[in-house]
């Protein structure tokens, strides 16, 4: 996908903690570099998410994650995790990574999350609250339900 496509990114630098005997970023830290850019890209937004969560008692569930590696990622590089939500539908929305060395366009990794809004209490699919969709939406500068 080109990066034009994606308005936001996090750049963070590979820990040794991170790296396994080949040397390269171990697997299941890939998911995690997702999370903390999707962290980020929310923070961006400006919309409170912890805050309605609080409030609503609505979460997100993760249900599916696909990562494709590309480029190895050593110890000590600076990478940018550019992240999106691509589509909000009636109760999900899925969000697309690319993993690329910082301030380049090599693609290193990429991959897909989807999400489930959720009550916490009963952990049931429920609608994805407006407010949050609507907070995406003008971040994104796009429609992203249907």
């Amino acid at each position: 996908m080109p990066l034009p496509d994606f308005r936001f990114h996090h750049t963070l630098r590979i820990r040794y903690a991170e790296v396994d005997a080949q040397g390269v970023v171990f697997n299941a830290h890939y998911l995690t570099y997702f999370d903390v850019a999707h962290t980020e890209y929310m923070r961006a937004t400006g919309y409170d998410y912890a805050g309605e969560v609080a409030r609503s008692g609505l979460d997100f569930h993760l249900v599916k994650s696909v990562v494709e590696y590309r480029q190895p990622i050593v110890f000590d590089q600076l990478v940018d995790i550019w992240v999106r939500v691509a589509r909000i539908g009636r109760t999900s929305l899925s969000n697309l990574f690319e993993i690329h060395a910082a301030g380049a366009d090599d693609l290193l990794a990429q991959g897909e999350t989807i999400m489930v809004c959720a009550d916490m209490a009963t952990h049931r699919p429920v609608p994805v609250m407006p407010s949050f969709a609507d907070a995406v939406t003008r971040f994104e500068g796009r429609t992203l339900t249907g």
